[in-house]
Parts: C-alpha cells; structure tokens; sequence
C-alpha cells in the first residue's frame, strides 16, 4: 500500500507542474502567439500607457519564457515581489496571482468566495450520490419495471434539462409562489437554519442534474455485474441477496462511480457558473463571471488553477479509495 501511495504522490507531483505549465501557456504564450499585448490583457482596457509599461515591467514579459515560468512557478510556493512603473507590490504565498485592476492580490479573493463553493458542491455531492445510486440499483435489480422505466424517464429529464431552467423552475415555484423557501443566501457562520435555508435549492438543482447521470451509470454497470460469474456463486452458496448486492455487486459498482464523482466534484469546486448565477451565490463561479464582464484576467486564471489543482487532488482521494475498495488496483 505504501509503494502505490507514494507512486500516486509522485504522479500528483508531476501532474502539478505540467498544470502550471499549461496554465502559463493558455495566459502568456498563447496570447503573445496570438499577437496580443498580454500587459493590457492584465490592466485593463481602460489603462494608459504608463500603467501598461508598469504592468509589463511588472510581469518581467521581457524576460526569457525560462524565467517567467520560474518566477510564475516559485510565486505559488513563496511568494512574488512585482515592481516595476516606480513601485513594488508584495504578493504572498501561495501567490496565485494580483489583480492591477483592483490592487489586491488574487488568493484572499478566492478563499473569501471558496466556503460558498465548497458547500454547495459537497452538499449536492451527498444528494447525488445518495438518490443516484439508490435508483440506479433498484432500476437494475427491477429491470423492465415501471419503477425501472420511470427512473430512467426521470433521469433522462434530469440530463437534458439545463440548470438555469430546473433553478429557475425551483425559485418560482417554491420561493416566490409557495413561498416555503427563503433562498437568501446566509453565511454558516451567521445562522445555520438560514444558511440551509439559502442552500437547499441550490443543492436539489444541482443535485438532480448530477443523480440523473449516477443513476443512469449505476444501473448499466449493476446490470453488467450481476451477470458475473462469482454474483451467480455467491447466490449459489446461499448468500442473502442484501449481502449479495451490498457486498459483491456495490463494491464493483463503486469503481467507476467514484471515477466520476473525482471528476465532477473536482471541477465543481472550481465554481458551478450557472448555478451560482441563477441563485446569487457569491461563490468562485460568481467570481469568474464577474471578473469576464469586468475583464480582471488574474481571477480567472487564479480560479483556473485552484480548479486545476481540485481535479488534481480530487483524483488522488479517489485512487487512494480505488486501493481500499479493490486491494488488486495496489499492483497496479
């Protein structure tokens, strides 16, 4: 177990830097390719020449590409010092970036709207899986049933529906027609009924896109499992079919549904855009839009590699979990 943890490490390690590395070319090089001014992209449209010149000095652009990678890289570990136009500007570790815009650095920005993100994104994650793979089982061990044809009607529904409609849907009905729901976001920390309150609806939204596809992919892999040879052993020898399902059939099931939730939990924490905008959560998603309309290029590329670096450790947690569920995944 431990020469496959340290192997994942090592391949984390280098997954990371090649992330830098991508991430620099899509802001710096690719623009440069492209002919843009990449001190203006970073200013604003609205800058004049002097604070361009000073941004440019400030970002070392006429350094080799060596160099700006490395000061790129190290600022995410250490820190940066950005001068240049006759000041200096202390960015601290881990420096994701700083906004000439706004004169702020880009991480306090994130880790004031990351909580927000974070919360919906586990919380839908708990209602996903919990609903999903309930109807994905039971679709599977009753398949061709009205219950197995209505689940999957359900889900296909949940698929094609996009979030700005079934979140819209959700506040007409239920904040402003029922009137049950106050979906005023609350921070935790102010009050917990308020803060639920604020996110249930998100989370049903959210959620019913996301259990949709889980039940879909727990029924065809249930489905696929239950024709195996040891399922029909086990019930030859008498097992109980609860232990049958539970035991034998979920902890195959479990391998590609843990695949995907490392996936889309980590690309959710990077900020749900649609849902955060339909139900005014101040969330990273919200922060990448408002930084689109305001053309702040260092918040988006600071959620670009905190997204990045979900996805990436996201990953991690579910090999380490691929080695619990299946001790043959360690050879690997």
């Amino acid at each position: 177990m431990l020469a496959y943890l340290l192997r994942r490490l090592f391949a984390a390690a280098v997954m990371l830097v090649v992330i830098v590395m991508v991430v620099f070319c899509i802001f710096f090089l690719v623009p440069k390719w492209a002919g843009a001014d990449i001190a203006l992209n970073f200013v604003g449209k609205q800058a004049d020449p002097a604070a361009i010149e000073g941004v440019r000095e400030k970002l070392r652009l006429g350094d080799p590409i060596y160099l700006q990678v490395w000061e790129f890289f190290k600022g995410i570990f250490v820190g940066r010092t950005y001068s240049g136009g006759g000041d200096v500007t202390q960015c601290a570790a881990p420096c994701f970036g700083y906004s000439f815009r706004t004169e702020q650095a880009v991480w306090p920005v994130l880790t004031d709207r990351f909580p927000v993100t974070l919360g919906l994104a586990l919380g839908a994650a708990v209602l996903w899986l919990i609903f999903g793979l309930a109807a994905g089982v039971l679709s599977a061990l009753k398949r061709g049933s009205l219950w197995d044809r209505g689940a999957m009607v359900i889900a296909l529904a949940g698929v094609s529906l996009p979030i700005y409609f079934t979140g819209l849907l959700s506040l007409a009905i239920f904040a402003f027609g029922l009137d049950w729901i106050d979906a005023q976001y609350v921070p935790f920390t102010d009050s917990v009924g308020g803060y639920l309150g604020g996110m249930i609806l998100p989370w049903i939204t959210l959620a019913f896109l996301y259990a949709a596809m889980y039940a879909r992919i727990t029924r065809a892999t249930m489905l696929e499992i239950l024709g195996e040879d040891y399922i029909r052993t086990a019930r030859a020898k008498g097992l109980k079919e609860q232990v049958v399902i539970g035991k034998h059939a979920m902890r195959s099931t479990m391998t590609p549904i843990l695949t995907m939730l490392g996936m889309d939990l980590g690309a959710l924490i990077g900020g749900a855009i649609l849902t955060e905008s339909t139900f005014n959560l101040p969330g990273l998603g919200r922060a990448v839009l408002d930084a689109i309309r305001t053309q702040d290029l260092p918040i988006i590329l600071g959620v670009t590699l905190i997204t990045s670096l979900a996805v990436l450790l996201a990953n991690l947690v579910v090999d380490i979990l691929y080695a619990v569920i299946d001790p043959r995944v360690r050879l690997a």
